[in-house]
């Protein structure tokens, strides 16, 4: 018991403080780190994308530029060419020919605008 005592009082208050920032940084560290192996992607989703994803993108690029060149008269009088633009033909091209195959996440916009 005196022993135990002992060692308490000589690491004192500040050395157990040191302690607990030291653990609480290491823990939130761990916690928050992302994982160092990033997604692989998987046959499935790959043949997925190729067949059934990327050709319905691509209807809908095709059908969001009908879309734009018919509202186009309604967008410029309220200024919203910019918007509609991207909203209907370019996030759905991008999505068809940029995005990497089999890849279905939105992280590989984020990590595209990231590289140098």
């Amino acid at each position: 018991m005196k022993k135990t005592q002992f060692i308490l009082r000589d690491l004192g208050v500040t050395s157990m403080k040191k302690i607990a920032i030291t653990v609480f940084i290491t823990i939130s560290l761990m916690i928050t780190s992302p994982p160092a192996f990033g997604y692989v992607t998987t046959d499935l989703e790959v043949i997925t994308d190729a067949l059934v994803v990327r050709p319905v993108s691509l209807v809908a690029t095709v059908l969001g530029t009908v879309v734009f060149i018919v509202a186009l008269p309604v967008s410029i009088t309220s200024g919203s060419v910019g918007t509609a633009a991207r909203t209907v033909v370019a996030v759905p091209f991008k999505y068809t020919f940029t995005r990497p195959i089999g890849e279905f996440s939105e992280d590989w916009e984020r990590s595209k605008s990231k590289d140098p």
